[in-house]
């Protein structure tokens, strides 16, 4: 199921967060980061888990010492490294022990996109697995003051999973592909 994604994978990246992400309003706290240019890009480098781990570390440093008014999360794009799900998936253990490690638990979280996301339990060609599929593998890196904010500003936040399923279910694959075309 897995899109063709454009050359430039901070453009498709960009796109993605766009059409999908706001567009569908999957996150309802993604717009404000994005209009305000908030939002940090980076396309690593990396062609081994080991060299993206440094990345994660580098980007978590530069992220718990910025101003949250000039950004205030990143994603880091890896198209070069952990393409098979279940390396991304296996890799996450290791993203946390960074944070973890850096001391940045409670201040920092991951979160994880990837083209072939699959959530435990369900078939990969589930429609619902869309709400994490990127056009290439990603890491999320949020502030959870920043997260805890919207949350409690937002009404009802516990229905925003429920929403995007119904969301996708009414989409299809059909119109996802559509929409990411």
């Amino acid at each position: 199921m897995s899109q063709a994604p454009a050359a430039d994978p901070i453009e498709a990246t960009r796109r993605w967060l766009e059409r999908a992400v706001i567009g569908l309003n999957l996150c309802p706290f993604a717009k404000a980061v994005l209009a305000k240019g908030q939002v940090r890009f980076v396309l690593s480098q990396a062609l081994t888990p080991e060299d993206l781990l440094e990345e994660l570390a580098s980007e978590l440093v530069l992220l718990e010492q910025s101003d949250p008014d000039k950004i205030d999360t990143t994603l880091l794009i890896h198209p070069r490294v952990l393409t098979d799900f279940l390396d991304f998936n296996d890799f996450l253990d290791l993203a946390d022990g960074a944070v973890a490690a850096l001391d940045l638990e409670g201040e920092i979280q991951v979160a994880s996109f990837h083209p072939d996301y699959q959530f435990a339990g369900t078939d990969f060609d589930d429609v619902g697995n869309c709400t994490n599929r990127s056009p290439y593998p990603t890491l999320h890196l949020l502030r959870e003051l920043s997260v805890e904010r919207a949350v409690a500003a937002f009404p009802d936040p516990e229905v925003i999973v429920e929403r995007n399923l119904e969301t996708l279910e009414k989409l299809g694959f059909e119109g996802w592909r559509r929409l990411m075309g």
